[in-house]
């Protein structure tokens, strides 16, 4: 793995953040041409009448906000969903980060629940498409992260996407899941260095449920309801397996799971 410096082409960095993820497409989804043609990025919306305003949840994480960044500077207006008012303070420190202060007129944001369908429709109302990336992390890892909260993160999912549906102007969705929704398996489990894992992949969920992988569990629940909402509505989904996410300053934010890593734990 290597850094990707901002004055190299994004392109370059595309492939490389789509070797370092699994990814699931629908071949007939819309983001892939017929006869296993290259794939289209699934940041262009241009097909959409022009309409550049997209959806972000989550847009004040770690991730959101790389995401944020890259759809700015791609000439995307950003509209990015907050759980609560207090939030507002990280839009503050995005409009005013160097790299996007020239954009900060092309961000908005709205305070919608996730919990709650209709909020999200009106939240989604007049975007091209959602990037829906808020998910529940444990800032400690993983370890606090409980039966309940997967039941409630697939909820979400299910939420996010049908509203998607429901919301006249939206016309596709990037996901992101995890790589825990597809490794997980019993013929991978205690050997996952050796794994061959494709978007073909599934985790088992009765094996993440003896195991208690509570947080593995939320995660394939949350993407398969996604795809089952997606399939039954015509939505054009993508959704995005990442291993693990990390960056400049990064350890600042969440500091006890990069030691982690750094000191050997698989």
């Amino acid at each position: 793995m290597r850094i990707v410096r901002a004055t190299e082409k994004y392109s370059a960095e595309l492939k490389e953040f789509l070797c370092a993820a699994v990814q699931r497409r629908r071949d007939d989804d819309g983001f892939r041409g017929s006869g296993g043609g290259k794939w289209r990025n699934a940041m262009d919306l241009d097909s959409d009448g022009g309409n550049r305003l997209v959806c972000v949840t989550g847009g004040v994480s770690y991730l959101g906000r790389a995401i944020v960044k890259r759809l700015l500077v791609h000439g995307y207006s950003v509209r990015i969903v907050l759980d609560c008012i207090e939030d507002k303070e990280k839009v503050n420190e995005i409009e005013a980060d160097a790299e996007t202060a020239s954009f900060s007129n092309r961000i908005t944001s709205v305070v919608s629940r996730l919990t709650e369908t209709e909020s999200l429709v009106k939240a989604f109302d007049g975007c091209a498409g959602v990037f829906h990336t808020a998910a529940f992390v444990d800032p400690a890892g993983i370890s606090g992260y409980s039966k309940s909260m997967a039941e409630l993160e697939a909820k979400v999912s299910e939420n996010v996407i049908e509203a998607c549906t429901r919301t006249g102007s939206v016309r596709k969705c990037v996901f992101t899941s995890s790589l825990l929704a597809c490794a997980l398996q019993d013929s991978s489990f205690h050997d996952l260095d050796h794994s061959v894992i494709n978007e073909e992949n599934w985790s088992d969920e009765q094996l993440c449920i003896d195991n208690k992988l509570w947080y593995a569990l939320g995660k394939l629940k949350a993407e398969k309801a996604a795809w089952r909402i997606a399939d039954s509505k015509g939505l054009k989904l993508a959704t995005i397996c990442p291993a693990l996410i990390t960056g400049p300053d990064f350890f600042h934010r969440n500091s006890t799971s990069t030691l982690a890593y750094l000191k050997g734990k698989p």
